[in-house]
């Protein structure tokens, strides 16, 4: 019995080549397989590009390109020893900086103006220690996703996925 309900293979995929003004600045990410995710995550969102910084893992490691599949080719990326300099620079481009991380004044992701006349930066933290204050220092905003259950934090990358969604959900309507 079909239910008109068939789970399609990967060749029925037709890229839309749409992408939004927004990037990912990945503080100090050491996982692999968490930049990897990233890649994955920027790729099937629409994100421009991906900022590694810092003890951040680039894609020519191994680990990486495996957890990649493929993305690391597809979304542009960079490499800088200093973020918080790099944090600097894209501000001074006019670039609005938004970190990731729950603070005594943090947002609520959901509840963040976003305009699709100003290129974002969101910055996300090692898995061990977040965001340095320095950065969350520099930046326009800092924005959360509401924690429901006991625990305060997520692995970066669904952390990071539930954030670029709501963010282009948001310059989608724009």
């Amino acid at each position: 019995m079909t239910y008109g309900n068939v789970q399609l293979g990967h060749t029925a995929h037709v890229p839309s080549g749409k992408s939004f003004p927004l990037s990912l600045l990945a503080a100090d990410v050491t996982d692999p397989v968490n930049i990897g995710g990233l890649f994955r995550l920027a790729d099937a969102l629409g994100v421009r590009h991906i900022y590694l910084t810092g003890a951040s893992t680039t894609p020519q490691n191994p680990k990486v390109r495996r957890s990649a599949r493929a993305t690391q080719q597809y979304v542009s990326w960079s490499y800088a020893q200093d973020a918080l300099r790099l944090i600097k620079e894209l501000k001074s481009s006019g670039q609005r900086i938004l970190a990731l991380e729950i603070t005594s004044a943090s947002a609520d992701i959901r509840h963040v103006a976003i305009s699709p006349d100003v290129p974002i930066v969101l910055i996300v933290g090692s898995e061990n220690q977040g965001i340095a204050q320095e950065l969350l220092n520099e930046s326009e905003q800092t924005v959360h996703i509401p924690m429901l259950g006991q625990n305060s934090s997520m692995n970066v990358v669904v952390a990071s996925a539930i954030a670029v969604f709501e963010i282009t959900k948001e310059l989608s309507a724009t």
